[in-house]
C-alpha cells in the first residue's frame, strides 16, 4: 500500500468525494465520460504520496531536504540567519513531486520565520526565493549551537500552502519529516561556507528528499555529531525523534508579517517568538503557519 502523508487527508476526502460526484453526474450523460476523473482522483492520492526512504549514515555529508529537479547552486554572499557566505541549492518541486520536506542533518530548530508573501511561479527561482510567501528554518549544532543549515520552504504559483511541523527547541535527525508545501514549490538549503561545503548535484538533476546526498563537508570544519545524523530516528529506518532539544541551548524565533513557532528546550530555557506586532505567537502543529491560504 502506498504511505500517505497525514498532512493530505483534508484534500483527499473532500477531493474525492467532489470528484466522485462529478463523475457520477458525467456518467449519467454517457457513461464513458465517468471515466475522466479517475486520472485526476489518482493524481490526488500519488501527490500525498509518502514513501520510507533509506537515510545514509555516512558522516560529513547532507541530504536533499524535497524531492525534485535542482533549479540553481550558486554561492552567495551570505544569508541573514548565518550572517556568513553560504552556498545555496534551490529544488523546484512540480505537481507530481513527492511533496514532504525532510531535515538535511542531525540539528536542533534554533529560529523558525514566516513570511507573508506573493504567489510568483517557483521556476522564476530568484523571484519566488525573494518575493513569495515562505518558511525558513535555522537548524543548529546540538552540542555547540553553532548554525549549520538554513532550509526555506515556499509557495509558488499553484502551491498555496506551507505545513511545517517542527518547533523551535526540536531535534531533528538526518533525513526526518518536518513539513510540506501543498501542490508545486521551491525548496532551498544554505550552508555556511564555514562548513566547507561541496555541491554533490548539478542543475537539472533529479533528487530524493532524504536519500540523495545534496553536498560534502569539509572533515576538517564538520562536527560529528552535526553529520552523522543517525540518531534512532528515521536514519535507522525508525520514526522521528522525540523531538526536544538536548544540552539546554537557547533559540528564539522571528516573524515576518505572520506567526513563529515557539519551543522549549529540554535542560534550558527558550524564547517565545515574536511577530513585528509585538504578540506572542503560539506554535502550529501540522497546520500552515498563520497567513498561509489554502
Amino acid at each position: 500500500m502506498l504511505p500517505l502523508t497525514r498532512h493530505g487527508t483534508r484534500e483527499m476526502i473532500i477531493g474525492t468525494v467532489l470528484l466522485l460526484c462529478v463523475s457520477i453526474g458525467l456518467g449519467l450523460l454517457w457513461w464513458p465520460l465517468a471515466l475522466v476523473v479517475w486520472p485526476v482522483i489518482i493524481w490526488l492520492f500519488a501527490f500525498f504520496r509518502d514513501p520510507e526512504r533509506p537515510i545514509s549514515v555516512e558522516p560529513h555529508l547532507m541530504v536533499s531536504p524535497a524531492d525534485g529537479v535542482v533549479s540553481d547552486v550558486e554561492e552567495i554572499a551570505g544569508h541573514e540567519m548565518l550572517g556568513e557566505p553560504c552556498l545555496r541549492i534551490g529544488i523546484f518541486l512540480s505537481v507530481f513531486n513527492v511533496h514532504v520536506n525532510r531535515s538535511p542533518c542531525e540539528g536542533i530548530v534554533a529560529k523558525i520565520v514566516y513570511k507573508k508573501g506573493k504567489f510568483i511561479n517557483a521556476m522564476s527561482h530568484n523571484a519566488a526565493s525573494s518575493d513569495n510567501e515562505s518558511n525558513t528554518i535555522l537548524l543548529a549544532d546540538p552540542a555547540s549551537g553553532k548554525p549549520v543549515a538554513v532550509v526555506k520552504q515556499i509557495v509558488g504559483l499553484i502551491a498555496r500552502r506551507i505545513i511545517c511541523d517542527a518547533k523551535v527547541g526540536d531535534l531533528y535527525a538526518r533525513g526526518q519529516r518536518f513539513g510540506m508545501i501543498k501542490f508545486g514549490s521551491r525548496t532551498e538549503l544554505y550552508i555556511p561556507m564555514s562548513l566547507g561545503p561541496t555541491s554533490s548535484v548539478k542543475v537539472g538533476q533529479k533528487v530524493r528528499g532524504g536519500m540523495d546526498v545534496i553536498a560534502r563537508l569539509a572533515e576538517q570544519s564538520s562536527d560529528a555529531v552535526v553529520v552523522v545524523g543517525s540518531l534512532g530516528g528515521e536514519a535507522l529506518g525508525g520514526e522521528a525523534l522525540g523531538g526536544k532539544a538536548l544540552g539546554g541551548v537557547a533559540t528564539d524565533a522571528v516573524a515576518t508579517g505572520g506567526t513563529a513557532p515557539s519551543g522549549t528546550a529540554a535542560g534550558g530555557t527558550t524564547q517565545s517568538g515574536t511577530t513585528s506586532s509585538g504578540t506572542e505567537p503560539s506554535a502550529p502543529t501540522g497546520t500552515a503557519p498563520t497567513g498561509a491560504t489554502a
